[in-house]
C-alpha cells in the first residue's frame, strides 16, 4: 500500500498551525470549500444526514455514506476525511470491513467516536476498533465524547481521562485526538500539552475566533455542522426575500 498520501495528510496536523476543516456534506459543498483554498476536505455526519432529511447517529445507511464519499473524492483533488461516527458495526470485524469500503471509496482518513449509548466505550474496546481502522489504511481522528456528554464546569475533571485515552489510542494507531465539546482555551492548552496525539477541536460557529485555539496548541480545527447550518440559514433568508409579496 502506498502510504505517501496518508503521511502527507498526517503532516498537515501541526500544533499551533492547525489544519482548518470547513466541513462539507456533498460534492457541491466540497468543491466550494476546495475553491476557497482548503488543504483537505472533511465531512460532518450531522450535515450529511441532515442534507438527506435524516437525524445524526448512524440513521443514514452506511451504503449511502460510502456513495457520498465516492462522489466527494471524485469531485476534489484533496485528501478526504469521512465522519465514520462509531463505525457502523458492533464487532471489530464489521468496523474493519466498513473502513476498507471507505478507503476504497477514496477516503484517506476518518473520525471514529467512542460513543456507546449514553456513555463512552471502554478504552481497550475502543483501542481495538481504532487499530482495525488504522490497519485498513485510514488516518484515524479518534474522537472521545467525554466532554460532549458532560457540563462545561466538569470538563477540567475529565482531562486525565481524555489523556489516558489519547495514550491508549496512539498505541493503537490513531493519528489525532478529537475532543468535541471542549472549548475553554485554558483546558485546550492543558490537553494539547499533555496529549501524545495532535488535538482536534470543533467550533460550532463559523464566526468563532480561531486564534485562541491555535495559540493553545490545537493541530486541527473543524466546524462540524456549522457550515451546513450557515448555508441553510443563508438560503432560507434569501428565499424569504425572494418569496415576499
Amino acid at each position: 500500500m502506498n502510504n505517501q498520501p496518508l503521511e502527507g495528510f498526517r503532516a498537515l496536523h501541526r500544533p499551533g498551525m492547525p489544519l482548518v476543516l470547513v466541513n462539507a456534506w456533498d460534492a457541491g459543498s466540497a468543491r466550494a470549500v476546495a475553491a476557497a483554498g482548503a488543504r483537505a476536505i472533511a465531512t460532518s455526519s450531522w450535515a450529511v444526514a441532515a442534507s438527506m432529511g435524516l437525524p445524526d447517529g448512524e440513521a443514514l445507511a452506511f451504503g449511502d455514506l460510502v456513495r457520498v464519499a465516492e462522489r466527494v473524492a471524485r469531485s476534489v483533488e484533496l485528501p478526504l476525511s469521512v465522519d465514520f461516527e462509531a463505525g457502523y458495526g458492533d464487532s471489530v470485524a464489521e468496523v474493519a470491513g466498513n473502513a476498507r469500503r471507505l478507503r476504497d471509496a477514496g477516503a484517506i482518513g476518518c473520525n471514529l467516536e467512542d460513543r456507546l449509548g449514553d456513555g463512552v466505550r471502554a478504552i481497550d474496546g475502543q483501542a481495538g476498533r481504532i487499530a482495525a481502522v488504522a490497519a485498513a489504511g485510514l488516518f484515524v481522528n479518534a474522537r472521545t465524547d467525554l466532554f460532549l456528554q458532560e457540563r462545561p464546569e466538569t470538563h477540567a475533571s475529565l482531562l486525565e481521562q481524555a489523556i489516558g485515552r489519547a495514550h491508549a489510542w496512539r498505541a493503537a494507531g490513531a493519528g489525532s485526538l478529537f475532543v468535541p465539546g471542549l472549548l475553554e482555551s485554558g483546558l485546550v492548552r492543558s490537553l494539547c500539552a499533555a496529549s501524545p496525539l495532535p488535538v482536534n477541536i470543533m467550533l460550532l460557529d463559523v464566526e468563532a475566533p480561531l486564534a485562541p485555539f491555535a495559540a493553545a496548541g490545537a493541530a486541527r480545527v473543524s466546524y462540524g455542522p456549522a457550515p451546513y447550518l450557515a448555508a441553510m440559514r443563508a438560503l432560507e433568508n434569501r428565499a424569504r426575500a425572494l418569496l415576499a409579496p
